[in-house]
């Protein structure tokens, strides 16, 4: 049995020795939704494109994605175990920040599984016509996922910097080698 096994000592690995590499990965994917939220209103608001054919870069191949809840709710669901997974290896001022991201991504997380339990049941929000999520009954959704994805992904940033530059203390704290290098 290897010594990853262990969903302790996998949760250990993930936030000491192998810290950096979950946290860079958990970027990179982090990033890469936020590029496809990006083109998908660039495509509306630039390109005038009408809604439904806005689907983002991996969407216009796959149109399926932009109209599965499951993936959207997938998403919002690995955003929120990324968050709570890396947050172990957060300290100080980097900690406060992830933890707004987090909480932030659980309400995200609660809409997201709204939107799928109506999919999954046809039973929409008020009666709507597709499935709707509470602020959805305010916002475009369009709007509304740029405006949860930068309200989940600037705290996340903030924190990712001072984790990467902690003061002395928080470097003492710190159970994994992200920290830049001390200058001389």
């Amino acid at each position: 049995m290897t010594t990853l096994a262990i969903p302790g000592q996998w949760m250990s690995a993930a936030n000491t020795g192998r810290h950096k590499l979950m946290l860079n990965l958990y970027m990179l994917i982090v990033i890469g939704h936020w590029a496809e939220h990006i083109a998908q209103a660039i495509q509306v608001y630039v390109l005038g494109w009408p809604l439904p054919e806005a689907r983002g870069v991996l969407g216009i191949p796959f149109p399926w994605l932009v109209t599965s809840e499951w993936m959207h709710y997938g998403y919002a669901l690995l955003m929120l175990i990324g968050l709570i997974v890396l947050r172990h290896g957060m300290v100080g001022r980097a900690r406060t920040w992830w933890n707004i991201s987090l909480g932030i991504q659980v309400w995200h997380h609660l809409e997201h599984l709204l939107l799928l339990l109506q999919a999954l049941t046809g039973n929409n929000l008020l009666g709507r016509p597709v499935p709707t999520s509470l602020i959805q009954l305010l916002v475009p959704r369009l709007e509304l996922h740029l405006f949860y994805n930068a309200l989940v992904f600037v705290p996340m940033v903030v924190a990712v910097y001072f984790h990467l530059r902690p003061n002395a203390a928080e470097r003492a704290a710190m159970g994994c080698s992200c920290a830049a290098p001390m200058k001389a």
